[in-house]
């Protein structure tokens, strides 16, 4: 196979691979920050601890045995609040949403923990200034909305495609003796990114595209590892040079 055009990290010069280098470093601390932001948002929602499937058909497709308010304080709005706090906005839900009770103790309390970020001026977040506001999110969950899904969408279609044509694009002066593999290393997160937010919206159809929202999720952070790693170790520290190119020299 012709490698005519191929040109490996070994053959740049001092300012390309450290460019490359920083261009690696930012993305991996981001890449690593957006995963803990995963973890955060999503983990929790159905009571445990951990990150499971069920939470993310939370998130997605919503919950029956619960309602938009309690999702939020179960999952990424947990640590907000003091535990007794919590628990006492849930046992309010579960007993009706009576306005008495709003206006003598929730309201009072979510002013003070809640209505910071969740007002009127914030459109991204829903608003709890008022009984008639919080009685929105107080009703059945039904996980993200279609509007909201098609905001992230995009986002997240530009943002990543972004991220793994940058990170491909250093990957690609690696060598790898099979380049098929370094081909399906290429492509793979971009396949996973289609099926990543397909599922999103499928989630709310069936319950198991869950599983493919994690999936692909695990398979775009396994190829940024590898080309991180490797483009990282071809650079500064293998000292072996592909076959050709030893070849070419010692011609």
């Amino acid at each position: 196979m012709s490698r005519r055009h191929f040109v490996h990290f070994s053959h740049m010069t001092l300012t390309t691979k450290m460019f490359y280098t920083g261009v690696f470093c930012v993305l991996g601390v981001g890449y690593l920050a957006a995963m803990v932001y995963v973890y955060i948002s999503h983990a929790g929602r159905d009571g445990k601890e951990m990150l499971t499937a069920q939470d993310i058909v939370i998130a997605y497709a919503g919950s029956n045995a619960g309602t938009k308010l309690e999702s939020a304080l179960m999952g990424p709005m947990s640590k907000m609040l003091q535990p007794d706090e919590n628990l006492q906005i849930v046992d309010w839900v579960r007993k009706g949403t009576h306005k008495e009770e709003f206006d003598a103790k929730i309201g009072p309390l979510m002013a003070k923990r809640c209505v910071v970020c969740h007002n009127s001026s914030n459109p991204h977040l829903p608003s709890l200034e008022h009984y008639e506001t919080v009685l929105k999110v107080a009703e059945k969950d039904t996980g993200a909305n279609v509007h909201t899904l098609v905001r992230v969408s995009h986002i997240h279609l530009f943002g990543l495609t972004f991220i793994f044509y940058l990170v491909g694009s250093i990957f690609t002066h690696a060598y790898f003796r099979r380049e098929w593999l370094q081909a399906i290393i290429v492509v793979t997160p971009f396949i996973s990114i289609i099926a990543d937010i397909a599922s999103w919206y499928l989630t709310k159809l069936n319950a198991e595209f869950a599983w493919i929202v994690i999936g692909s999720g695990a398979l775009m952070g396994t190829c940024f590892s590898i080309m991180f790693f490797v483009s990282m170790w071809q650079m500064w520290i293998s000292r072996k040079a592909p076959p050709h190119l030893a070849a070419e020299r010692a011609a």
